[in-house]
């Protein structure tokens, strides 16, 4: 009984997350246009920080938003992710001037959360890869920000992958329950 329950749970759920979703999911060519671009931090140094860094600086060059929020947590296990974010979008192309700079976003819910609160963001393209996208599209638009998610790519074994979309599964469940309940 308590598996049938944990499966329809984590099943309604990650349904609520794509279809919140749905229509706002973009590979980087189809992405709209937004006055900034919201990237998500991830362990200093691995593939997934680097894909999300790489088509936000991508992003930026193509005209498709002025300026950037880097979220992250500064005081990582693995180093201050948002100065590494910065480091490399600056490296690559990106003035400093056009960088916002959120090292409190040390989840999604809490980079949604201070977009729309602390930083006032009303609309924004999200770039994260494609399993992070519906969990962090649908919280960002349940908050009331025009979210726009914009995929970005890995460069990462198939094992590594499968990991964090089971672990998306579960963490969309908590993210269902701050929609309906936030913290």
């Amino acid at each position: 009984m308590a598996l049938l329950l944990a499966v329809v749970v984590t099943g309604g759920s990650v349904a609520w997350a794509y279809t919140a979703s749905a229509g706002h999911r973009h590979d980087p060519a189809d992405a709209p246009s937004a006055p900034v671009v919201i990237v998500f931090g991830a362990e200093v140094g691995t593939p997934f920080l680097a894909g999300r860094l790489a088509a936000t600086a991508n992003l930026v060059k193509a005209g498709k938003a002025a300026s950037v929020l880097v979220s992250g947590n500064a005081n990582g296990t693995s180093g201050d992710e948002t100065r590494a974010m910065t480091a490399y979008l600056t490296a690559n192309g990106v003035a400093p001037a056009r960088i916002i700079v959120d090292g409190d976003g040390v989840d999604t819910y809490a980079t949604c959360a201070r977009a729309v609160q602390v930083f006032k963001i009303r609309r924004a393209l999200l770039v994260t890869q494609a399993y992070h996208l519906p969990r962090a599209v649908a919280l960002c638009r349940n908050l009331g920000m025009d979210a726009d998610g914009v995929k970005a790519t890995c460069d990462c074994g198939g094992l590594l992958l499968f990991r964090n979309e089971v672990r998306e599964w579960l963490a969309t469940v908590l993210a269902a329950k701050n929609a309906i309940s936030p913290p």
